[in-house]
């Protein structure tokens, strides 16, 4: 019997052996100091992954498809959109485990992403008392998004674990 052959059947066994319910089938964040992130997350063996597109704000008045707001009722749209997807899936917010932020400059601040802005929007959906779980994340300034006029565009991993 050839090596590979013998340690497929070696991880087989292994795998066999462990119980069914083995471990906490659940995610587990870990945090550091207050930031409204978690430094990690992790996702039990089985969970349903479900990775959401990026989004971008829609216009707040349709009439003027290319106002789209400043980066804080950028966010706030744009969080709104992927509460709506990741709902369509039978997931929440809350679910999320990993998000990262693209923004644009903004020419009112120089050029400068607005960080403090994306955050306005951003604690109004995690880390609260009604949904207390924070993703691990990333946000970084981009040259440009596809759409002219906008200043953020997120996408999110999110986890389902087996027990659900």
């Amino acid at each position: 019997m050839s090596r590979a052959v013998r340690g497929m059947m070696l991880a087989i066994t292994m795998a066999a052996a462990i119980p069914a319910g083995a471990g906490a089938a659940e995610v587990t964040r870990r945090y550091t100091g207050s930031f409204p992130i978690a430094a990690s997350v992790r996702a039990p063996a089985g969970s349903d992954i479900v990775w959401v597109s990026g989004a971008l704000a829609s216009p707040p008045d349709p009439a003027h498809p290319d106002q789209l707001g400043n980066t804080e009722q950028q966010t706030l749209s744009v969080l709104t959109k992927l509460a709506d997807s990741l709902k369509a899936e039978g997931l929440g917010l809350g679910d999320v485990t990993m998000m990262r932020v693209y923004m644009v400059g903004d020419p009112a601040l120089g050029g400068k992403m607005d960080f403090k802005g994306m955050m306005a929007s951003y604690s109004k959906f995690f880390g609260t008392a009604a949904q207390p779980n924070k993703p691990a994340r990333v946000a970084m300034q981009v040259a440009a998004l596809v759409t002219p006029g906008a200043l953020v565009e997120i996408e999110v991993q999110a986890a389902r674990p087996p027990s659900r």
